[in-house]
C-alpha cells in the first residue's frame, strides 16, 4: 500500500509520519486477517511492540484508524481509475467508462480490507470525515464528468448524468463486484464469474440512457 509523502517534512516529522504508515499497515494485515470490523488498537499495539497509550500519540482512537485508511484507499482508487483513463489509447467516453471501472475493480479485489471498508459499511458507527471523503467526491466528479462528454458526444441522454444517473451506474458495477467478491474473492479478475459481466452491465446502462429515450 502507497505510504504518504514524506517530502517536505524534517526528521521529526518524517519519522512520525513513517510511524503512521506502520501503524496503518499493520491494521491492514489485522484486518485481513480477524475482519474489517474487528480491528483492535492493543492488537496493533502489541504488533508494533509499543504500549497502548503511545499508539494513541498517533490516533486517538479506533475510529481515527478507520478514517485515515478511508482517506488513503480513496485517494489510491481515485488514482487508479485516473492513470488508466490517462494511459487509454481512445477518447471514446462509453470506452472510458468500461475502463474506469475496471480499473476500480481490479483495484478492489487486490485491496478488498480497504475496498469494504470504502464501499460495504463494514464498521457500524464509521463515517468518514469530510477529509478523508473528498478523495471519493473526487471520484463521483470523474464519473460523472465522463458521462457528461458522452451526453455532449450524442452518446447518451442527459439524464446519465444527473444524480440519478450516477446512482444508477455505481449501483450495478459495485453489485457486480459484490458478487464477484461474496463468491468468488480469489478469482482473478479475467476470470471471475462476475466481473466478466461488466462490458454488460454498462450495455445495459447505456440502454437504459439511449439519445432517444423519453421521444415517441
Amino acid at each position: 500500500m502507497k505510504p504518504a509523502s514524506l517530502s517536505g517534512l524534517d526528521r521529526r516529522g518524517r519519522r512520525r509520519q513513517q510511524t503512521i504508515d506502520e501503524i496503518l499497515d499493520v491494521s491492514i494485515a489485522l484486518m485481513e486477517a480477524e475482519g474489517v470490523a474487528a480491528l483492535s488498537l492493543s492488537a496493533v499495539a502489541r504488533q508494533l511492540g509499543m504500549q497502548p497509550p503511545s499508539l494513541y500519540q498517533y490516533f486517538p482512537s479506533k475510529m481515527a484508524i478507520y478514517d485515515a485508511l478511508f482517506k488513503r484507499g480513496a485517494e489510491l482508487f481515485r488514482d487508479a481509475r485516473r492513470e488508466a483513463e490517462a494511459a487509454a489509447a481512445t477518447e471514446d467516453p462509453l470506452e472510458l467508462d468500461l475502463i474506469s471501472v475496471t480499473a476500480w475493480s481490479r483495484w478492489c479485489m487486490e485491496n478488498q480490507v480497504l475496498g469494504q471498508l470504502l464501499f460495504w459499511r463494514t464498521v457500524p458507527g464509521f463515517e468518514p470525515s469530510p477529509e478523508a471523503f473528498a478523495p471519493a467526491q473526487d471520484a463521483i466528479q470523474d464519473l460523472q464528468e465522463n458521462l457528461r462528454k458522452a451526453v455532449d458526444a450524442g452518446l447518451l441522454h442527459p439524464d446519465a448524468a444527473s444524480d440519478e444517473g450516477i446512482a444508477l451506474f455505481t449501483s450495478i458495477t459495485s453489485g457486480v463486484l459484490s458478487q464477484q467478491l461474496a463468491n468468488e474473492p480469489d478469482a482473478s479478475f479475467e476470470e471471475g464469474r462476475f466481473t466478466r459481466l461488466l462490458p454488460t452491465v454498462l450495455e445495459m446502462f447505456y440502454q437504459r440512457y439511449t439519445p432517444t429515450r423519453g421521444k415517441k
